[in-house]
């Protein structure tokens, strides 16, 4: 874990050029430094916080450097809850790389990763779950992913895990307290509250992790294999979704030999759309390596697009790509459907299947459609009870194991000492959540996904 002793500097907005560029410094020693190099167009001997200052960066040997607006925000009533100051320049690469240097020259420390995050995480101003909403507002794809992660940066689910949280204390606390006056003996009436308390935990705790597949779909997108036999139209499926010449298309079988994959948001879910090499029998050793790398893709698409020439009878090659999707959600895209359609036969005709011309576009909205009416998330008032988080499903799936341990022994015979123990153990798994409880290392790997100004 970084030492918060040291004031840190670093770019706050991405590099390249821009109309406005700005400095993030936070710490003890972040006012003095700007003092040393800012000269206010007004004549003030103060800054007060939160209030915009007019006026130039100067070099130590006294050459104008950049026109700025400065501003200071004392702690704690700051993103980190330090001293923090940014300035406010212009947005070139250069400028921006001079005045950066300044700060270091005078001996603050470039920030890490994610550490203006973390300082205001260990600070006490946002949680764990708080923090890992802002990486997920920085990188949503999607509006209905950018609302779910505003709440949880708000602190939506914090405040479900707090509320779990409280509930469990206080059952641990009667658990204990018998512990402790062990001539005491657990009246049932009186441990029927308790079993009352957890009950109503786990349907909450449950509710959560039920909602977790449609929130992993909004915060990481799905995966949308489109799959078939050479020159069936994969690649003109992709180009028409995509509205542009993505990938080649000529008449050549196996013309596609590794995998495109680019993306597209549809219905407010964010897809990864993933050309594949035609499925055959392939005898040129890269094409062979592109149809092994289609069969391995296939095991971890979110969906599908298995597609079909309409217009053609069925080929042992569409039975191959059939066979190597057999396990996964699967929609059938029928192509060249402006020709005439021949039936499907056993067993393509027992699955869900759209007609569509990749070359004039007809069918194309009816397939946007089916493939969002596969994941569709229900309404606005759903996602705020929404988890996306992988690490926050695991966190929940333990804190759940330990209350059906708990209830378990209640059934069996209430021994206090094993009950407050499993009690225990999933308070500490929702703490891991909040970051009570999260190791250090763990702490590291989340915040080192965030950019060096954040």
């Amino acid at each position: 874990m970084q030492q918060t002793e040291q004031t840190i500097v670093a770019p706050a907005t991405a590099a390249g050029e821009g109309g406005i560029g700005i400095i993030r410094l936070s710490g003890s020693e972040a006012l003095s430094a700007l003092w040393r190099f800012f000269k206010p167009t007004a004549t003030v001997t103060t800054l007060s916080s939160h209030r915009l200052y007019h006026g130039y960066i100067h070099t130590a040997d006294g050459e104008r450097l950049d026109e700025v607006l400065a501003v200071y925000m004392r702690g704690p009533k700051s993103y980190t809850g330090e001293d923090v100051v940014e300035v406010q320049g212009h947005g070139g690469p250069l400028i921006q790389r001079r005045l950066l240097d300044l700060f270091l020259d005078a001996g603050l420390r470039l920030a890490h990763p994610g550490e203006f995050t973390l300082r205001a995480f260990l600070n006490g101003r946002i949680d764990l779950a708080q923090a890992e909403g802002v990486i997920d507002v920085i990188r949503s794809r999607s509006e209905a992913a950018s609302r779910l992660a505003l709440r949880q940066m708000d602190g939506a689910l914090s405040g479900r895990i707090y509320s779990f949280r409280d509930k469990l204390l206080e059952s641990l606390a009667f658990i204990e307290a018998h512990i402790d006056f062990p001539d005491e003996e657990i009246e049932p009436p009186e441990l029927s509250r308790v079993v009352t308390s957890v009950v109503a935990i786990q349907q909450g705790v449950s509710s959560l992790l039920a909602g977790f597949d449609h929130g992993r779909v909004l915060r990481e997108g799905l995966h949308v294999l489109i799959l078939g036999r050479p020159n069936v139209g994969k690649s003109s499926l992709l180009n028409a979704l995509l509205g542009e010449a993505r990938a080649i298309v000529t008449e050549i079988p196996g013309t596609t030999r590794d995998t495109i994959e680019e993306s597209l948001v549809l219905g407010g879910i964010p897809l990864r759309l993933i050309d594949t090499a035609g499925v055959r029998d392939a005898v040129d050793l890269v094409e062979v390596e592109g149809v092994r790398r289609t069969r391995e893709r296939c095991s971890t698409a979110d969906l599908v697009l298995l597609v079909l020439d309409g217009s053609t009878p069925l080929q042992d090659e569409d039975f191959l790509a059939l066979d190597a999707c057999r396990d996964r959600p699967l929609l059938l895209v029928l192509n060249k459907g402006d020709r005439v359609c021949l039936p499907l036969v056993e067993p393509f005709s027992s699955f869900s299947s759209v007609s569509i011309s990749a070359k004039t576009g007809m069918g194309l909205d009816l397939l946007k459609q089916k493939v969002t009416e596969c994941f569709s998330v229900s309404g606005e008032s759903s996602e705020s009870s929404l988890i996306s988080d992988r690490r926050h499903r695991e966190a929940l799936l333990k804190c759940r194991v330990a209350l059906d341990r708990f209830m378990d022994a209640v059934s069996v015979q209430p021994s206090p000492e094993f009950l407050a123990l499993d009690l225990r153990e999933a308070l500490h798994s929702l703490g891991e959540i909040t970051g009570e409880t999260t190791p250090e290392d763990v702490l590291g790997q989340i915040f080192s996904r965030f950019c060096v100004g954040k």
